[in-house]
């Protein structure tokens, strides 16, 4: 078909191509060539001929499966016609496309140099005196129940730019997290911030409004930049702000994806209805075998706008049918704002909020699954990777008995929250209802993991942190997953259950950690191995004993003559 996007040829016929029939400015341009094409005497008069072959005009519209970039030469291949075209088009739903092809085009990007856009016209903000630095409204968003809030609004405190040059939006519409939100505020006035304005979860504004009103306070306030920063979004380096100012875009977001899958903050290309459809290159840009800056029809989550585009294109959060992101997204595609997002640098990450339920004591404890990297760094002792150093020898208190550093005290204090809000301890007897058969040999004041719905959790600690240690030290054995049917927290205290009796373990190695701290927390306690004559007393919080369950390692829980003291219990492989 005949394309009358694309037309070359002396100035002069054109002229008289265009006054060959009266034609209005709502009648169909194509149509209009087509019909001259087809009138032979016409044709043959101006020597018009349609492209073919894609020799200079490549219309992008349901051809990509025809087309191949080359990569080093930035250019592009019709694999059909063996052609190089020197122009493309692309309109309607081959936008898209357009932008995905010029993403590497004309030396734009190439395996062996890499982004060479990325160092073209920046702002080179080292050259400034901070009194010059551009100021910068952050909106800081919370429109949902979101886990490791306390690492997000500290991550936002810690970005390296000028307090002085930062002014900061606050929107929280979840009543959970009103005391992170207060907390933080009060963190904000204690420093030289130029300000904040704060929308609360009272003010019953939604979401959407609220974001058009961060973008009419920015104007108001005259900033320079607004940085949109979700409360899914952690900005983990703190120079994303100042590298996306450098790389001097209009819109631009810095890459954000979920650990260890393929979710994040932008999408290569949209489908008709406007929703997510793979680019040839997501995976690519996701696992940072190229890295650059890309043009895209979507963002989100966290993004810098320039302010000079504000007046002008307003972004609208609210369109109908549309949730805030989808609104902000194809409002620029409509208008012809192109957005970017950039994988130069490791700016940071998605929290993921699907299994968050903020009703649970300390929710952030159950986000393993999730939230695993956040989980880690928040929960798994800094020590840890020492454990497997081979130039230290493992801590060994007693014959086979290892001493590990696992877990942060926060860990351990969120755990003795959790039991003690469930609140309901066995009552040391004999008789054990939880258990089949009913019946504890040796039984403790204790909170099993499955009643407070922890089981689960427990079990992935143990096959992720546990389990290589256990390989580590007690060499040959290996069981993956590991399995354990009792995991339990025990409290000790004087009135209640002050020790254990002697007793054999039923597993096949045993954990024992502490969740509290001796002659701070409680006197006394301790775990004394009777065949070895060897206590450890000296327990350290967040450290775990390991040692061997049934058979060599009988052993008895020391007395405890002041405070509680608490430690997490694991049969392993019963």
């Amino acid at each position: 078909f005949l394309n009358s996007g694309g037309i070359i040829g002396y100035a002069s016929d054109l002229f008289e191509l265009l006054s060959h029939q009266k034609i209005s400015d709502e009648d169909d341009d194509q149509l209009y060539y087509t019909n001259i094409f087809l009138d032979k005497a016409t044709r043959d008069k101006y020597k018009i001929k349609l492209d073919y072959r894609a020799s200079i005009f490549q219309n992008l519209l349901a051809t990509t499966d025809d087309l191949e970039i080359d990569f080093e030469k930035g250019i592009l291949k019709n694999i059909v016609y063996n052609t190089q075209p020197l122009i493309l088009h692309g309109n309607g739903p081959a936008k898209i496309n357009l932008l995905n092809y010029g993403n590497y085009l004309a030396n734009h990007w190439n395996p062996i140099k890499g982004c060479i856009a990325c160092t073209e016209n920046n702002i080179l903000l080292e050259q400034l005196d901070e009194a010059n630095y551009p100021e910068v409204l952050v909106g800081v968003f919370i429109a949902q129940p979101t886990p490791f809030i306390h690492e997000y609004l500290e991550k936002l405190l810690t970005l390296d730019y000028p307090n002085k040059k930062l002014r900061f939006f606050i929107y929280n519409s979840v009543q959970y997290h009103i005391p992170h939100v207060k907390e933080f505020v009060e963190k904000l006035r204690s420093k030289s911030y130029l300000g904040l304005k704060e929308i609360k979860n009272e003010d019953e504004i939604n979401e959407a409004r609220a974001r058009s009103i961060a973008i009419n306070y920015c104007l108001l306030k005259n900033c320079d930049y607004f940085f949109n920063v979700d409360s899914l979004a952690h900005i983990d380096d703190p120079k994303t702000l100042k590298t996306l100012i450098k790389l001097n875009r209009t819109v631009i977001a810095p890459m954000l994806v979920r650990p260890y899958k393929a979710w994040s903050n932008f999408w290569g290309a949209v489908s008709k209805d406007g929703f997510y459809q793979r680019a040839f290159d997501y995976f690519d840009i996701i696992n940072n075998d190229r890295r650059g800056i890309w043009n895209v029809p979507y963002i989100s989550s966290a993004y810098l706008i320039n302010s000079s585009i504000l007046k002008e294109h307003k972004p609208n959060y609210e369109m109908e049918d549309m949730d805030s992101d989808m609104s902000f997204s194809q409002f620029f595609r409509n208008e012809g704002i192109f957005m970017y997002v950039a994988n130069i640098y490791d700016f940071g990450h998605l929290i993921n909020p699907e299994a968050f339920d903020s009703s649970r004591t300390n929710p952030d404890m159950y986000e393993i699954f999730s939230n695993r990297l956040d989980w880690e760094e928040r929960y798994i002792h800094p020590d840890y990777p020492e454990n497997f150093n081979p130039e230290k020898k493992p801590l060994q208190p007693c014959p086979d008995v290892y001493w590990f550093p696992v877990v942060t005290p926060i860990f351990c204090q969120q755990l003795i929250e959790i039991v003690e809000g469930f609140g309901k301890w066995s009552d040391g007897s004999n008789k054990d209802e939880r258990l089949v058969g009913g019946y504890e040999n040796v039984p403790t004041r204790d909170i099993h993991m499955n009643q407070v719905n922890y089981d689960n959790i427990w079990m992935e600690f143990l096959r992720l942190f546990v389990r290589p240690l256990q390989e580590h030290v007690f060499t040959g054995y290996f069981h993956d997953p590991p399995r354990s049917l009792m995991n339990f927290v025990i409290r000790y205290k004087p009135n209640e259950q002050p020790s254990l009796r002697p007793h054999h373990d039923s597993s096949t190695y045993t954990i024992n950690l502490a969740l509290n701290t001796p002659n701070v927390d409680y006197e006394g306690g301790g775990c004394h191995f009777i065949r070895y004559n060897c206590s450890v007393t000296d327990t350290k919080l967040g450290w775990l004993l390991m040692h061997p369950g049934r058979l060599t390692h009988y052993h008895e829980g020391l007395q405890v003559v002041r405070g509680v003291r608490y430690i997490m219990i694991s049969f392993v492989d019963p």
